[in-house]
């Protein structure tokens, strides 16, 4: 009995020694590599650009009033469409205007003809003086007559000139070609001068967008107003597409916003078809300085912790976390400033089991399509060339 009791705790002791030696070798062993996958970082040309809440303005935009008093005869245009400059567009009743103006020069022909006597009779007494048959008196009297008649012409054709005015007034006609509006008054309507609203006409090709820059921004604009490039303006319209002309700096305003401290820049855009109305809204898009040829690797390689942002690179079978600094975004793939180099081996899939200095294994990861958290690109918009 007793060496029955001595062969079980030999057995038991054998297994004990036998668990104890496979847990330490389970624990020794080194844990099997990463399967991964990996792609090439590559340069390639990127335009990208920096989005600003802009204003469709007309580069100029006319409120037509009256200048004279009186009841509008006469509408000349129809509602809506492009007048040519010198166009009549409205009348107003012409008729005390242009008696005024007949009279004027009724006015301006009797002036003449007093000057006209006074001329005559001033040379006659000259004539009569050599012969002393005149008083000298007679003949001062003489001279002074001619220059008030000259006088009283310069006025008749002042009289002549401001009816003349007055009568063209009574005729509106289109400052410059461009699209009028819907008329403020109709036929019959009594319009004072200077406060009467008739119509608003703008023009419409060229025409500006409006977009307020922060004036850290300034400079960069000034710059770009010197030598901007065809592609350096584009405008994303209201429905999202883009027009397709490019534009250039109209001008920059005179000084900084004291509320905001900012400053309105306005961008001129050829618009032929008249696709731009005064008032539209749009995002003008300008090209970012850092624009050109740039690496980019997939957006789904990048991780963000803390606020930083990470990519595992390929080092044979070791794979290393490096930081990075981000550009914009370019459809699926993200530029990268600093951190990766052309050839570099990024890793796309499997990253997520992965630490700093953890062994790799290229072929397909459990799990693969798996994305990596998203980061935010800068604040332009791109695409690729």
């Amino acid at each position: 009995m007793k060496n029955t009791y001595n062969y079980c705790i030999a057995a038991l002791a054998l297994l004990s020694v036998s668990a104890c030696k496979s847990k330490s070798d389970k624990k020794g062993a080194a844990m099997p590599p990463t399967p991964v996958n990996v792609i090439e970082a590559k340069k390639s040309d990127a335009l990208y650009y920096d989005k600003y809440q802009g204003t469709v303005v007309a580069l100029n935009n006319v409120e037509l009033r009256a200048q004279i008093s009186g009841f509008i005869t006469g509408i000349f245009f129809k509602e809506g469409t492009v007048v040519t400059k010198g166009t009549p567009l409205y009348e107003i009743d012409k008729r005390k205007y242009q008696a005024a103006y007949q009279q004027a020069q009724a006015n301006l022909i009797s002036a003449k003809a007093d000057l006209n006597k006074a001329q005559k009779d001033i040379d006659r007494y000259n004539m009569l003086l050599k012969n002393d048959a005149v008083a000298r008196q007679t003949v001062d009297q003489a001279s002074a007559a001619f220059e008030t008649a000259k006088s009283q012409v310069a006025v008749a054709q002042a009289g002549v000139a401001s009816a003349a005015t007055d009568l063209s007034y009574a005729t509106i006609r289109a400052p410059f070609t461009g699209r009028i509006g819907i008329s403020q008054v109709k036929l019959g309507a009594q319009v004072s001068p200077g406060t009467t609203l008739l119509n608003t006409i703008s023009s419409g090709n060229p025409i500006g967008v409006d977009v307020v820059v922060n004036e850290q921004d300034i400079n960069r604009f000034y710059k770009l107003q010197k030598a901007s490039s065809d592609t350096t303006f584009k405008l994303q319209l209201p429905d999202g597409s883009t027009y397709n002309k490019n534009g250039k700096i109209f001008a920059i305003d005179r000084g900084v916003t004291d509320q905001s401290g900012s400053i309105k820049v306005r961008v001129e855009f050829a618009n032929p078809a008249d696709e731009l109305k005064d008032g539209m809204s749009g995002v003008l898009q300008v090209l970012n300085d850092d624009s050109g040829d740039r690496v980019q690797i997939p957006y789904k390689a990048v991780t963000e912790q803390m606020g930083e942002f990470f990519v595992f690179v390929s080092q044979d079978t070791i794979a290393k976390q490096v930081k990075v600094k981000l550009g914009p975004r370019i459809q699926s793939n993200i530029v990268v400033m600093d951190g990766i180099k052309p050839g570099d081996k990024v890793i796309t899939e499997g990253f997520q089991r992965l630490r700093d200095g953890g062994k790799i294994t290229l072929g397909p990861p459990a799990g693969a399509g798996a994305q990596g958290q998203g980061a935010a690109g800068g604040k332009g918009d791109a695409k690729a060339k």
